[in-house]
C-alpha cells in the first residue's frame, strides 16, 4: 500500500502500520518472552522496513502490555498496582517493603530501571494521581493472538485491514499533518495529544478513536523514556508519532490532491528543511 501523504510530506522513515493478527510475519522483530524492551523499538523497526510482532508473552514491558492493548498489565508490575504507581512517581525506596521488594527484583532489571524503581520516574506527582492516570487509560484485550508492526508498503489492502496508520514527523510534518487532519472537517480540534507512553499513544488511544465515527488523530512521542530510546535507534530527537484510525487515514489520502500540500507555503518548508 502507498501512501500520497508520506509522498507529499518526504518522510524520511516510512509509514507503520498496527493489525491485529493470528499469524506473525515471517522474519518479524519480536522480544523474547519475560525480556525487557521498549514496545517503540517495534515501530521504529517497520519504520525501518522491517515488520515486528507482539504478544502476551513478547510486549516488552507492563507499559508495552498495557499499550498494545493486551489488558491491564500493570497489576502485573512488580509490587503489583501500588508497585507501579510509586514507580511511575516517588519511588518504591520509602513505601513499606519497596527496598525490599526492589532486592528481589534487582536481577530481574536493568541498572536504570532499579534506580527508577526505588527513586521513582517522577513523570506524576504522588502515587494517587498515578492511580487516576491509570484508570483513564482506555485499557484494551485485543481478538488476536499478535499485534504486527508492518512498513505500509508490505499492507495488501485486499487481504488486510491496518487498525492504526503511524508517521513518524518532524515538527513541520507534524504540523502539516494536523493541518491535514482537520482540512475536511468543518471544526478544529480532531486531533488529541495525550499524555502516555509512547506506545500507548500509537496503540490503546487510536483504539479507542476507532469506535468514534469522527475518529481524531493522536500525538504521541511525549512519552521523555520513549524519546530516548527511540533516539538511539533514530540518531534524531525531532521525531513525533502521529497515529490515526485507518478510517482517519483513508480521509486524509483522499484529501491530498488539491490541498495545501500542492501550495508553496509547504513546498517553501520542504525546500527549508532539506
Amino acid at each position: 500500500m502507498e501512501s500520497l501523504i508520506a509522498k507529499a510530506l518526504q518522510l524520511q522513515y516510512e509509514p507503520v502500520a498496527i493489525l491485529w493478527s493470528d499469524e506473525k510475519p515471517e522474519g518479524a522483530m519480536q522480544f523474547s518472552p519475560g525480556k525487557w524492551g521498549c514496545v517503540m523499538w517495534l515501530a521504529v523497526s517497520a519504520a525501518k522496513g522491517r515488520s515486528a510482532a507482539a504478544d502476551k508473552k513478547t510486549f516488552g514491558c507492563v507499559g508495552g502490555g498495557v499499550g498494545l492493548g493486551f489488558g491491564n498489565q500493570y497489576l502485573n508490575f512488580p509490587g503489583g498496582l501500588e508497585g507501579f504507581c510509586y514507580f511511575l512517581s516517588s519511588g518504591n525506596a520509602g513505601r513499606p517493603g519497596g527496598a525490599e521488594l526492589a532486592e528481589q527484583v534487582k536481577p530481574f532489571m536493568t541498572k536504570e530501571s532499579y534506580e527508577n524503581f526505588l527513586q521513582g520516574e517522577r513523570y506524576i506527582k504522588n502515587p494517587k494521581l498515578v492511580e487516576k492516570f491509570v484508570e483513564a487509560l482506555p485499557m484494551t484485550d485485543v481478538p488476536s493472538a499478535y499485534v504486527v508492526f508492518k512498513p505500509l508498503s508490505d499492507v495488501d489492502p485486499a487481504k488486510e485491514k491496518p487498525q492504526t496508520i503511524i508517521f513518524f514527523a518532524d515538527p513541520d510534518q507534524l504540523s502539516a499533518l494536523t493541518v491535514l487532519a482537520n482540512y475536511g472537517r468543518g471544526d478544529n480540534e480532531n486531533v488529541t495529544m495525550p499524555y502516555a507512553a509512547g506506545c500507548q499513544t500509537i496503540g490503546i488511544y487510536p483504539y479507542r478513536e476507532s469506535k468514534s465515527a469522527r475518529p481524531r488523530a493522536v500525538v504521541g512521542m511525549t512519552d521523555l523514556s520513549a524519546r530516548d530510546y527511540v533516539r538511539r535507534q533514530l540518531g534524531d530527537s525531532n521525531f513525533m508519532t502521529f497515529a490515526v484510525t485507518f478510517a482517519l487515514f483513508e480521509e486524509m489520502e483522499q484529501n491530498v490532491p488539491g490541498s495545501f500540500l500542492e501550495r508553496h507555503t509547504w513546498q517553501n518548508l520542504l525546500k527549508q528543511g532539506r
